[in-house]
């Protein structure tokens, strides 16, 4: 966990019981003012009434980033099944304890249909041949780049920094999309509320490969 003025940021991974706990146990020990998390309105409601995707969602997007959430959702749900925790379940439950304890709630992410059209247009046919190859190393050949990591916990600074570079590296345009202008996005929203509750003290959940540069980004606009 980071901490920046009257900001405490806890970076989590979507399908573990230890951030579920992290969160649970910062908000119940901390009494927080603010809980921000890593969510939009559309991906908040979805998640609140766990409603899936309409077809007006599909043709807003388009089909090649419909697919896109399709697989990334299914692969969720196949490693949360794996540990035995529903993928979002500490953002769940940081909602759930903003409404327990009568916290306002703010929403920073971007909007995901946004998101998804822009990771469509990064994904050209160069992208897919070298994705296909990747796990062809992987599976096949037995080679891959990323250290082995246990699912069930937070990746530790060192192995999220090997990820999120092999990604960048190979595939840039993605980690721009998903990565770095949704950190700008976040952070720019913190900032916001920062600056708006001065005197409170604010809890941001996000997962934990974004943690590190929305503090920098923080620090930076101030500069």
């Amino acid at each position: 966990m980071d901490c920046y003025k009257n900001l405490y940021i806890l970076g989590t991974s979507h399908i573990s019981k230890d951030s579920i706990k992290q969160v649970d146990s910062f908000i119940s020990d901390n009494k927080p003012d603010i809980v921000a998390i890593e969510l939009d309105k559309r991906r908040f409601y979805a998640m609140l009434n766990e409603s899936k995707l309409s077809i007006k969602d599909v043709f807003q997007m388009g089909i090649k980033a419909f697919l896109i959430n399709l697989i990334g959702a299914y692969v969720e749900k196949k490693l949360g099944n794996i540990v035995g925790v529903k993928p979002g379940s500490e953002m769940r439950k940081a909602i759930e304890l903003a409404k327990k304890n009568n916290l306002k709630l703010s929403l920073i992410d971007q909007d995901i249909s946004i998101t998804m059209k822009k990771l469509s247009k990064a994904i050209t046919i160069g992208v897919v041949f070298k994705f296909i190859w990747e796990i062809i190393r992987a599976i096949v050949l037995r080679k891959s780049d990323i250290e082995v990591f246990d699912i069930r916990k937070v990746p530790s600074k060192k192995v999220l920094d090997n990820i999120l570079g092999k990604v960048k590296k190979t595939y840039p345009g993605i980690h721009k999309v998903l990565i770095e202008e949704r950190n700008e996005v976040m952070a720019k929203n913190l900032y916001k509320v920062m600056n708006k509750y001065k005197d409170k003290k604010i809890f941001a959940v996000v997962g934990a490969g974004h943690e590190s540069e929305i503090i920098n980004i923080l620090k930076g606009i101030e500069a």
